[in-house]
């Protein structure tokens, strides 16, 4: 795709590290230069807009709920009027790159920044301001003393510095970019399907074992759940309660931090790109203790399977829940069963919440669905059955998952290189068919689909 692609043939120093030398004949100039704040509001009969790290300024639904994670509340008179092509940034998210450009007329957040952005190609300046480069510049904008909510300075945002080709060569440029990422899109929807399969079959597997056992011969006895059906003769039918209990137990400081994940379970809590940690809270005693082979799951994921074994003694967010599991209960075993597609709509059934793609399901109707009782020793038995016989689907899923990765590295980076001219798209731009996508489908971050659904809300912050 960059093959053939050189630098240009004269450069200058930008004055910014993260820029570096920029082409000699694009101009320089302060944010502050470009926009100017929008105060109006009490419009509350245009649209209302929503600002995404993954996706920048969107139109949201009122009735989709996978959209609508938040209460919208009943007077919108005070949102904030965004005209189309403004530049809307979450104040406490620019740091994560939340921000964007308006595509239509709108209403945004009061607690959004909206400001008329006088730049000739809008989708340039919003792949400009949320490549990598920008990201950082507005992180280093950003601080404050709440951890992971980083205000950002009106001042310091003022101050960062804005490159301008020509309006040619910011059109030249989104073309380019926008066939691109066609490219880019289209192998990762293949490489996606792949996956998707290949977890089928994983889950076929398991469903089978945790459901039916491992001996085919033994007899089988009606489990009086319809969902589960029948069942090996010498299982029970017991509720939640019976092999787990509520571990609440104050954190201790200076613990690891761990988070649960859609796709890796429980993990250790990673850096931002600024080595910041993620969404922690200010106050470490306020987070749950676990400890080794515990099993915490995400209140508000769970019935997506946001669950998984604790790797070792640390603390988790506070709207988690912690299980302490009991003598007859294997940690590994219940993961699985977790984590089944026929559990998980279980989950979602004992879930309450104003919102159903939020719901919460916590300890008091967590302890009531029912589930499986079988040996210990059998319970280890299916677990390496599992283990063995997903061996190889396991690492066909991670390597496609890695190249996946990579494609979305490399999109990066080559956006970055672009819109900061460190590459020269020009002729190879004239050169491309018409049938370029839309401008609104350059990808400057990974697509929100695949992010570990991890709660990012309030209340996990807080």
């Amino acid at each position: 795709m960059i093959d053939g692609l050189k630098p240009y043939p004269e450069y200058k120093a930008s004055g910014s590290r993260w820029l570096g030398n920029v082409p000699e004949h694009w101009g320089i100039r302060n944010l502050r230069t470009l926009i100017t704040k929008r105060a109006e509001r009490d419009r509350p009969d245009l649209p209302l807009l929503s600002v995404a790290r993954e996706k920048g300024v969107f139109i949201r639904s009122l009735t989709n709920e996978k959209e609508n994670h938040n209460v919208i509340p009943e007077d919108l008179s005070n949102y904030k009027v965004a005209r189309a092509g403004d530049l809307v940034i979450n104040k406490m998210k620019a740091w994560q790159g939340s921000m964007g450009i308006a595509p239509c007329e709108g209403i945004v957040s009061p607690a959004y920044y909206v400001f008329s952005f006088r730049i000739n190609n809008h989708a340039y300046g919003q792949a400009l301001l949320r490549s990598k480069p920008y990201v950082a510049h507005f992180g280093q904008s950003s601080d404050g003393v709440r951890i992971g909510q980083w205000d950002l300075s009106i001042p310091g945002m003022r101050q960062i510095p804005v490159l301008v080709p020509s309006e040619n060569e910011q059109a030249a440029i989104v073309r380019f970019l926008n066939h691109a990422n066609g490219r880019i899109e289209k192998t990762i929807r293949a490489k996606k399907k792949l996956i998707a399969l290949l977890n089928e079959q994983k889950q076929a597997i398991v469903h089978h074992v945790v459901t039916r056992g491992l001996d085919p011969s033994v007899p089988l006895k009606p489990s009086g759940i319809p969902w589960l059906g029948d069942i090996p003769q010498h299982w029970r039918i017991v509720r939640n309660m019976a092999l787990f209990a509520h571990r609440v137990e104050a954190g201790i400081v200076d613990m690891p931090v761990l988070q649960v994940s859609l796709h890796s379970g429980v993990t250790a809590e990673e850096l931002d790109q600024f080595g910041r940690p993620k969404r922690l809270i200010a106050d470490a005693t306020k987070y749950k203790l676990v400890r080794t082979n515990d099993l915490a799951y995400n209140t508000m994921r769970m019935w997506q399977g946001a669950v998984g074994v604790v790797p070792f003694d640390g603390l988790v967010s506070p709207a988690y829940v912690v299980l302490k599991l009991r003598e007859e209960a294997f940690s590994d075993f219940y993961n699985y069963i977790f984590r089944t597609h026929v559990y998980k709509q279980q989950v979602n059934r004992y879930s309450s919440g104003i919102v159903s793609d939020r719901n919460r399901l916590y300890w008091d109707s967590f302890k009531q669905i029912p589930n499986i009782l079988l040996p210990r020793l059998e319970q280890e038995e299916i677990v390496a059955f599992i283990e063995t016989e997903t061996k190889s689907i396991s690492v066909a899923i991670a390597r496609t998952e890695r190249e996946i990765n990579l494609l979305r590295e490399y999109r990066t980076r080559l956006v970055a290189d672009v819109v900061t001219g460190k590459l020269d798209v020009r002729e190879d731009a004239a050169s491309l068919p018409d049938e370029a996508p839309p401008e609104s489908e350059i990808a400057t971050l990974e697509d929100s689909e695949d992010l570990d659904a991890e709660d990012t809300s309030e209340e996990d912050a807080a």
